[in-house]
């Protein structure tokens, strides 16, 4: 353990105005730095006594063109002398002066005015990953490296995590402060959700998950530093809103200093840039012409003749059924049936989150059964209980029927359909494949450690990228004209081909489509 010494949390310039919101000197000319990211689109306005006006902070949902004239609009960018755009390589399809990020981030230091030689590196801790630039004695970047690109140390990753467990920003990085850090691993994203899904399905407390998720983060970011030997670093980026991963890396780091405007850091060196170097600009946005890097698929709706839905008899409770009650506690979702004895007649059904609280979503599937059944005078004579957290499920509803999935699977599928001899089946935390010979499992498969052919990563993605609800996935797929052909093999790079075709303009309904396609072919390719 090195000794801790005091971190500077926010470093500021001479000149840099007390309240980053107003400036106390307006006069003059005014420059406009915008960065579109991963995720957000960041804008800085700069005045000329390099004091900062206005900031705006815009998620873009997969629809930067959109979002980004919405964010000039805003920021009454005709208004401005000089205007800067950096941030991914959308810049190149935007008619505007522009900077790479690495030069964004020089100019941002210059802007800091730190002593030379303070700092060995500068770190940015994105939604998408996470990227050093290691500094030289005079402060300028000598070299970029990344993170592990098929890692799950993101701040997106975070955001999906914690969501599972209908947990906030706030009240996640909250929990984690006050609880000590169940070890999650920090080697692929497939690996870590499992981690957290058996933890929480084994009652661990969704705080301990947070920091242990807190906690692997921070161990990325140290592993990044160690590759340069930096000892005392610079961070910058989203998660540096997180303080219980700081806390870590205080104590691990010599010194660390998160810079004012930390979160929006390529955004004012674009302003500085453009300030330094008075960049002016047409007063018009204009965007170049398009050009595609995807190959593109056959739409989805192609395939619907070739699907079929079987369903079941329903019918109300009667007083004295003796009934059968079904709960499969699942990673993401926990789902109960209730199906009288007689005739196999389903008389209620229920599908809710887990929220990483099996026995919690056991006894809400309960009462929302219960409350379906009525005052009808019903006997349970069966429970039988499957999924990721029947063990725990099964415990706390004293029930010996405790099956695992395939065995329930094989049950359902023969019942609808007595000679079925495959069973393909994507889940929220894994997907397998079951071969049966007369209606009996023989052989099965599961999905590889490190792929992204689950039903969560499509929520997640779907969520975190675009703001669309798992339940709207379906009709926009269906709409989609050319499902662009994503990478199938790894959560990370579909997660970076999904930014990519944003950044292409390529429609929402395409994306998603294309995102389903993905997850489709992983299941062929992986686990068939």
């Amino acid at each position: 353990m090195h000794k801790k010494t005091p971190s500077n949390p926010v470093a500021r310039p001479q000149n840099a105005n007390k309240n980053s919101s107003q400036s106390e000197n307006t006069a003059g000319p005014r420059a406009l730095g915008v960065c579109v990211g991963a995720s957000t689109i960041k804008a800085v306005e700069l005045f000329q006594d390099n004091s900062v006006g206005r900031i705006l902070r815009l998620p873009h949902e997969c629809n930067p063109r959109e979002k980004l004239l919405e964010a000039l609009r805003e920021m009454e960018a005709e208004s401005f002398e000089y205007i800067t755009i950096t941030g991914r390589k959308f810049r190149y399809l935007l008619d505007l002066p522009g900077i790479t990020e690495t030069e964004a981030v020089e100019q941002a230091l210059a802007w800091l005015r730190l002593p030379a030689g303070e700092y060995d590196a500068l770190i940015s801790l994105g939604s998408e990953s996470f990227v050093l630039n290691q500094l030289n004695q005079n402060g300028h970047v000598i070299d970029v490296t990344t993170g592990n690109k098929c890692a799950s140390g993101t701040g997106e990753f975070f955001l999906q995590q914690i969501r599972r467990m209908n947990l906030s920003l706030e009240q996640a990085i909250e929990e984690a402060g006050k609880s000590g850090a169940h070890r999650v691993s920090g080697r692929c994203s497939v690996f870590c959700k499992s981690d957290c899904t058996h933890a929480l399905n084994k009652g661990i407390p969704a705080g301990e998950v947070s920091a242990g998720l807190c906690s692997m983060m921070a161990d990325k970011i140290i592993e990044l530093a160690s590759k340069v030997q930096a000892r005392k670093v610079i961070l910058t980026g989203g998660v540096t809103h997180n303080h219980v991963v700081l806390d870590i890396l205080r104590e691990q780091l010599d010194e660390i200093m998160v810079p004012e405007l930390a979160d929006c850091f390529e955004a004012l060196g674009a302003a500085v840039y453009a300030l330094r170097k008075q960049v002016r600009w047409n007063q018009s946005i204009e965007f170049n012409p398009e050009h595609a890097t995807f190959h593109f698929l056959p739409p989805i709706r192609n395939g619907s003749d070739q699907v079929s839905f079987q369903t079941m008899n329903k019918a109300a409770a009667r007083d004295g059924d003796r009934c059968l009650l079904g709960l499969d506690v699942g990673s993401t979702t926990t789902k109960a049936v209730i199906i009288r004895e007689r005739d196999n007649a389903l008389l209620a059904d229920i599908y809710l989150r887990t929220n990483g609280d099996p026995v919690g979503a056991s006894r809400n599937c309960y009462r929302a059964l219960q409350k379906t059944i009525g005052n009808r005078d019903i006997k349970i004579i069966g429970l039988g209980v499957t999924g990721s957290g029947r063990q725990l499920a099964g415990l706390h509803a004293l029930t010996d029927g405790i099956i695992n999935e395939i065995i329930a699977h094989a049950a359902a599928a023969v019942y609808f359909d007595p000679e079925v001899d495959t069973i393909f089946e994507i889940g929220g935390q894994d997907a397998k494949y079951t071969h049966l010979v007369n209606g009996v499992p023989s052989d099965y498969a599961m999905n590889e450690a490190c792929s992204a052919g689950t039903g969560s990563f499509l929520e997640e993605s779907a969520q975190e990228s675009m703001d669309i609800k798992a339940t709207e996935i379906a009709d926009i797929a269906l709409r989609s004209q050319k499902p662009p052909n994503f990478n199938d093999q790894c959560s990370a790079f579909i997660s970076s081909d999904i930014k990519n075709a944003s950044h292409e303009n390529i429609p929402a309904s395409d994306i998603i489509a294309g995102l389903v396609y993905s997850i489709c072919m992983n299941y062929c390719n992986r686990v068939k």
